[in-house]
């Protein structure tokens, strides 16, 4: 598509600011005098050490590969919230440039394909103290619509019917409305931005865990950008967790957003509504809401943790992909003794390739042709021909090894 008058509004009016004060989006915090204080520091205590024995439990191998596959199921799971339907098996295939004919799915796979490369960038230390700051958010959004396929770059004026393009990582230039809620004025944005940068980037560990919901509800309804803002959210939570908590990003809360979405989009409203009396704290926006909210997601983390951690219970994972190998095996599309290596690396994480051969009993010919098939399966991986092979969770196998982690493809 190209940039045809027809398709853009002739007259771009000067941005408008109605000198809105940033009082408007308090409570950004749950306050130390809430009667629900006491209870979310319990959740949000109690998420760390899940999170953090969750972690301890696997090798470094093991949490790599699950942390590649989670970040699909991440991705899933966010653009489903949005609409956007791509099985993890079509966002694989979009990771290997394998793409759709069909032009609705091939763009469909490239904003997945998007959305991994920012959340990988995250994973790999991309905003270290920046998740809530204006320069991290604006970054999120850059990357992430930078790449995305030109039909995706276009929203529709509801008002007007005139085609409106979204400019990676630029603040909207108009007013919107997002159901009920009228957002700011465009042109104090960078004022709220920067109040909200002040409040969240402030925060000790357990006061950043419980603002996560917070800042998530906040940015939302700030709305800063003109698309893209529920992927930016729910990104930016993920940042914020994965510092907070040391996640390893093995663990996802957008699957329980989404298996929740009509109760998770109930929440986000009602934290747009006004408070309601002296008892419902001292801000311009509910308190009360924002505390149920704050739970729910807390409530959302913790379920995710133990749905993962009871999906990798290391005997339960081990039967299902030895199950596995061992059908492939009497199929004849694996080798005799391949099972044995993924049983070694599930115990130790991952296994020089050299010692293959010495653990199987068998030549070093031989310990190749396994491993080249289990690779071809998609089951094994490493960085380099003299880097120790690893496992790898491919979506194709997710229903057999990881059941329950996302619907069935259906073809």
């Amino acid at each position: 598509m190209t940039d045809h008058p027809t398709d853009i509004e002739a007259d771009i009016p000067a941005v408008i600011d109605r000198g809105e004060g940033t009082g408007l989006m308090e409570p950004l915090l749950i306050s130390a005098s809430s009667r629900h204080r006491s209870a979310l520091t319990d959740l949000a205590v109690d998420l760390a050490a899940r999170a953090a024995g969750f972690r301890r439990s696997l090798p470094e191998g093991v949490r790599i590969a699950l942390a590649d596959l989670v970040r699909a199921m991440n991705c899933y799971y966010s653009n489903l919230i949005e609409g956007h339907d791509t099985h993890p098996v079509d966002i694989e295939r979009a990771l290997r440039n394998d793409y759709s004919t069909d032009a609705r799915k091939r763009d469909l796979q490239l904003e997945a394909r998007a959305h991994i490369t920012v959340q990988r960038w995250i994973d790999a230390g991309g905003l270290p103290g920046h998740a809530v700051t204006v320069k991290g958010i604006r970054e999120v959004h850059r990357r992430f619509c930078a790449l995305l396929p030109e039909d995706l770059l276009w929203v529709d004026n509801p008002d007007t019917g005139a085609r409106m393009k979204v400019v990676p990582g630029e603040l909207r230039r108009r007013d919107v409305k997002v159901g009920q809620h009228i957002a700011i004025s465009p042109g104090a944005i960078p004022r709220f931005l920067a109040h909200f940068e002040r409040t969240y980037s402030r925060l000790g560990k357990t006061d950043a865990i419980l603002a996560t919901a917070a800042a998530h509800h906040r940015l939302l309804w700030i709305h800063p950008f003109l698309d893209g803002n529920g992927r930016v959210a729910r990104l930016m939570s993920h940042a914020m967790l994965l510092e907070a908590l040391d996640t390893g990003g093995i663990w996802s809360v957008a699957r329980g957003l989404a298996r929740n979405v009509s109760t998770y989009k109930g929440h986000l409203a009602r934290c747009d509504l006004p408070c309601r009396n002296d008892l419902d704290g001292r801000g311009t926006l509910s308190e009360e809401e924002l505390a149920d909210f704050t739970r729910f997601f807390l409530e959302v983390c913790i379920d995710q943790v133990e749905f993962m951690e009871a999906l990798v219970q290391p005997d339960r994972l081990r039967m299902r992909i030895l199950l596995w190998a061992e059908e492939e095996s009497r199929l004849g599309k694996l080798p005799p003794k391949a099972g044995n290596i993924l049983e070694a690396i599930l115990y130790r994480g991952e296994i020089p390739r050299g010692d293959v051969a010495g653990l199987l009993g068998i030549t070093a010919r031989h310990a190749r042709r396994i491993v080249a098939a289990l690779a071809d399966h998609g089951v094994l991986t490493s960085d380099g021909p003299r880097v120790p092979l690893r496992l790898a969770f491919p979506a194709t196998l997710a229903s057999r090894w990881m059941p329950g982690l996302f619907p069935e493809r259906v073809r």
